[in-house]
């Protein structure tokens, strides 16, 4: 059956796109079957990445939320019962989409059906990382301890520690270990690599595209493939690796 990914998090700008189309791009590098689905009503990033052909579900009614979508969502979860869903939301629909999945008790039904239910929560450092982290443990309290969680740490703004402690040792996580399955770190870059994945961004390119590309160089695409290396050995652990015959075995002679 289906292994049903739901990126969430209360806070914008945090990388929640991001997360969805990195656990995208590794499900398809690993030979897994997939379907992509962007809630976002204002920010619809991931649909516009080419590569994932994401299919909308448009959650705004004039200027409301139109909670009725919620039920198409779940329609084409259940339509699509092998493989994985990668499902993207933003900011402005974490609260409606929440209240949802919990109040219709959407994960134990999902489950039910054999599928399997993970939450990725992203926590960034910086001046956004008490609201993260305050949207991970709202999270972590209302879903089923059922359903896995898989935290994401993003270093963009800054580390993700406080009063010198990691995430590990912060009292959320300890409240709440139990049930994380797992923890990927985005790492913080040093100046040319975050030059390339800024690039990579901003371009919705996916790390295969990016080594097809005539617009990078060389060097930018061997800094890119020691990037994916790194996030993709963190997802072998927490996703499964599918079919290993992904970027395992390649060279870095192979990004020119």
């Amino acid at each position: 059956m289906a292994k049903i990914h739901f990126t969430l998090q209360g806070k914008g700008g945090v990388g929640k796109s991001l997360v969805s189309a990195l656990i995208a791009q590794h499900r398809i590098d690993r030979n897994v079957p997939l379907l992509c689905i962007d809630t976002d009503p204002v920010n619809a990033t991931f649909s516009t990445y080419k590569a994932f052909s994401v299919q909308r579900v448009e959650l705004m009614k004039g200027n409301k939320i139109d909670a009725g979508q919620f039920d198409h969502l779940m329609e084409l979860i259940v339509s699509n019962p092998d493989g994985d869903i990668v499902i993207d939301n933003g900011a402005s629909s974490f609260i409606p989409l929440s209240g949802y999945l919990v109040e219709n008790d959407a994960v134990s039904v999902l489950q039910s059906m054999g599928h399997e239910v993970v939450i990725h929560p992203v926590i960034t450092g910086g001046q956004s990382m008490v609201d993260t982290l305050t949207g991970l443990d709202t999270l972590a309290s209302q879903f089923p301890s059922s359903a896995q969680m898989i935290v994401w740490l993003n270093e963009y703004f800054g580390l993700v520690e406080r009063g010198g402690k990691p995430f590990e040792q912060m009292k959320v996580y300890e409240s709440h270990k139990s049930r994380i399955h797992g923890i990927v770190t985005l790492h913080q870059q040093s100046e040319l690599f975050e030059r390339d994945m800024n690039t990579l961004l901003e371009h919705r390119m996916t790390f295969a595209e990016a080594k097809q590309s005539p617009d990078l160089n060389f060097m930018a695409k061997n800094r890119l493939l020691m990037i994916q290396k790194n996030i993709w050995s963190q997802l072998d652990l927490v996703l499964g690796v599918g079919n290993r015959a992904g970027i395992a075995k390649e060279a870095v002679a192979d990004v020119s």
